[in-house]
């Protein structure tokens, strides 16, 4: 399987999880490391936009492909099993303690999520604490540009 992560990138050489662990994010609380990565280039930029806004993605931003294992174990979350306000900004504790509760029991490598931008789509979160962490690697590093259309 592949996923794409976009990352500045003095942090784009390591997979660590350790930005997700200080500043916590919809699926993590603040103090749990896990790395955000999306099914999609598309996805992943659009991930990033929503943080930081279209027009100020920086130029100092990789776009990190990621091969996975196709053995490893993926745990699935259902959108239906899922609070009504788990899209909602700024995210609520009940994703976060979802994510925290998958990091803690360390019983898959990754957790497959709905995308709050599209709720069809999917982010594939890694625990980079789990036996399994190194069945995977990066395959693909590139200056992640965006279209000056879409800012225009």
């Amino acid at each position: 399987m592949i996923v794409y992560r976009a990352a500045k990138n003095i942090f784009s050489n390591k997979l660590t999880g350790e930005g997700a662990r200080v500043a916590g994010g919809r699926w993590n609380s603040k103090g749990i490391s896990i790395i955000y990565t999306a099914e999609s280039r598309l996805l992943c930029m659009l991930e990033l936009a929503v943080h930081v806004g279209m027009i100020n993605i920086p130029d100092n931003y990789k776009l990190i492909t990621i091969e996975i294992n196709d053995k490893v174990k993926i745990k699935k979350i259902d959108v239906a099993s899922l609070p009504k306000n788990w899209a909602k900004n700024p995210p609520p504790a009940e994703t976060q303690i979802i994510g925290d509760k998958f990091v803690k029991e360390n019983n898959a490598l990754i957790l497959k999520v709905p995308s709050a931008i599209n709720k069809e789509s999917f982010n594939y979160l890694i625990n980079s604490a789990h036996p399994e962490f190194n069945k995977l690697q990066i395959i693909k590093k590139e200056v992640l540009k965006v279209d000056e259309r879409l800012i225009n």
